[in-house]
């Protein structure tokens, strides 16, 4: 029994520690002290990791009862360091979701009529649509108005649109985009293809399914997902967010069943799909048809919490600001392909790994903070969920954050790092579109590891992981990740990173068995290092005097914080 509280028990405890380690150092030895601050664990990764890739936790999916000892586990261990709730309940801010299912007993339908023809469609087969977040049943009939990509960017000089009448009509595009636009940039303009069909009145949407993508991803590789549900988190109105309510049909069409219709309009498909292909952008027209399109959906609600705790700063003024760090909490849960042993989808690295490094992350600062050197802003940790269903937890945070959201000075994002090899140098996407790149590169210099770039731009990765929610309201971030390049000369990092992905990556040997059978076992060790190296990112931005800042030539600066391009606050 003690007199003290635990906090105060685990400080003085800390504190202890640290003289009997400094005692006999001469004042002059600055290298004796330095050793003697927190650094990562191998064995603390090691037993958060273990914990959270456990089958106990049936692949935490959104929603799950596995997701909820995750996110219990993660609370527990930031009230362990001493740490603040930072939710709206403790330490958690629970978001209520919309999850939505195509009713299967009665399957979607889809006509086309053009001239004097009409022809039913076969689904999935010929057309695939998903459930409705809006309406329990839907159906619609309309026009149908070809839009090219139907991309619009002031920016790069793009209107779809131009010329065209939407309102009321069913907009057809091609799938994907352009090749001369830049791969995140134009992964951006792909996802508000919906959103400018509905700001021109449309009632439905339909992306073609092109032969381009059909070499790159089979039409029958996606109907595993067609009983999967489609998840939105509810405002206060209990309405479902970013869910366009007036499309009442959508669907992805084969190109095959859409020939006819272009061909009725005076226009061959092949040959726009030929167009596309050699880097033009098709121009938009009607096609002289319409469609009738049907489907019955279901809906129930779900509850999953972010897990948020925070560091105070130690600067009267900057403690009210933040630096946040993000890792998602969730995966994919109980897999769909039972060809395998197992069928969970366990994530270890996926993001068991991302959490045990912001884990091990917050058990730094906190030990720090307690031998005298907290830092100046404050640190905010967010364990957040439903990244796997689209960002969602940290989309919800971005759109109800529990400090101010002009206080977060910057993202430092953990998501999936490989840790399978002795890594000799990390990437950093975003790195180029702020000042961020330049701590980034600091910080891995510090720990012998280079900064290298991008080496697979035209995957897009920084718009896929949920520092991009932040992103869009103008907050610097960077998503750090292994690099390519191990320290033993025979090995091929690449190589190994590239066939994790090919062969684990969202499937159950993303787990501790696997990956030590394949590829001798997670590298903990390393993972300390990745560990110090975001430690140290997040530590010069929390002291420096001025906060982070966007880059004049950053396109995501430019549109979402013109204000902060180029200006260092």
């Amino acid at each position: 029994m003690s007199f003290l509280s635990t906090s105060k028990y685990r400080t003085a405890l800390i504190a202890f520690v640290a003289i009997l380690t400094l005692a006999g150092c001469s004042p002059k030895n600055e290298e004796s002290i330095k050793i003697a601050l927190p650094a990562a664990k191998p064995t603390s990764l090691q037993a958060h990791l273990e914990f959270l890739a456990d089958d106990l936790l049936e692949g935490r999916d959104t929603g799950s009862r596995g997701h909820e000892i995750a996110s219990k586990y993660i609370a527990a261990q930031f009230q362990l360091l001493g740490l603040e709730p930072a939710g709206t309940d403790g330490y958690f801010q629970r978001i209520t979701f919309r999850s939505s299912r195509l009713v299967q007993e009665t399957p979607p339908s889809f006509q086309l009529a053009f001239g004097e023809q009409n022809i039913e469609l076969r689904y999935p087969n010929q057309f695939m649509t998903g459930p409705s977040a809006t309406h329990e049943h839907a159906e619609v009939t309309a026009d149908l108005v070809f839009a090219g990509y139907g991309l619009v960017s002031e920016q790069f000089g793009i209107d779809d649109y131009a010329g065209l009448d939407v309102d009321g009509k069913i907009v057809v595009v091609l799938q994907g985009r352009p090749d001369f636009l830049p791969s995140e940039e134009a992964a951006h303009l792909n996802a508000q293809k919906t959103q400018n069909a509905v700001e021109r009145g449309a009632v439905g949407f339909i992306t073609l399914h092109s032969p381009a993508t059909e070499r790159v991803r089979p039409w029958r590789s996606s109907m595993i997902f067609l009983n999967s549900p489609r998840i939105r988190w509810l405002n206060e109105d209990g309405e479902p967010h970013n869910d366009f309510g007036q499309l009442l049909g959508s669907a992805t069409l084969h190109f095959e069943a859409a020939g006819p219709i272009f061909e009725h309009a005076g226009h061959d498909l092949d040959a726009i799909f030929s167009q596309a292909e050699a880097g033009e952008m098709p121009s938009g027209f009607a096609l002289n048809a319409q469609a009738s399109m049907t489907r019955h959906s279901t809906f129930e609600e779900i509850t999953s919490p972010n897990v948020l705790a925070v560091l105070p700063g130690a600067d009267p003024e900057l403690k009210h600001e933040y630096v946040i760090y993000t890792a998602h909490s969730d995966h994919t849960g109980v897999a769909r392909d039972f060809s395998s042993t197992s069928n969970i989808n366990n994530g270890a690295l996926d993001n068991a790994a991302g959490v045990s490094v912001m884990l091990e992350t917050a058990r730094i600062f906190a030990e720090t903070a307690a031998l005298g050197q907290r830092p100046k802003r404050s640190i905010l940790f967010a364990a957040v969920t439903a990244e796997e269903r689209g960002l969602l937890g940290a989309d919800y945070f971005a759109h109800n954050p529990t400090v101010p959201l002009e206080s977060l000075v910057a993202n430092v994002n953990l998501d999936m790092p490989v840790l399978l090899y002795p890594f000799a140098d990390i990437i950093a996407f975003g790195a180029e579109h702020s000042s961020l790149g330049a701590v980034v590169a600091r910080a891995a210099a510090r720990h012998d590891t280079a900064l290298s770039p991008d080496p697979m731009p035209e995957q897009a990765i920084f718009t896929r992981s949920d520092h991009y929610t932040l992103v869009r309201q103008g907050i610097p971030a960077v998503f750090l990740m292994t690099g390519f390049t191990s320290r033993n000369e025979d090995e091929d990092g690449g190589e190994i990173w590239a066939r994790f992905f090919a062969e684990n990556y969202h499937r159950p040997g993303d787990d501790i068995e696997t990956l030590t059978e394949m590829y001798g076992g997670i590298r903990y060790d390393y993972g300390a290092i990745f560990t110090d190296i975001n430690v140290e990112i997040g530590k010069e931005i929390a002291n420096d005097a001025k906060r982070p800042y966007w880059l004049p030539e950053s396109y995501f600066g430019t549109i979402f914080a013109p204000d902060r391009a180029g200006v260092r606050h």
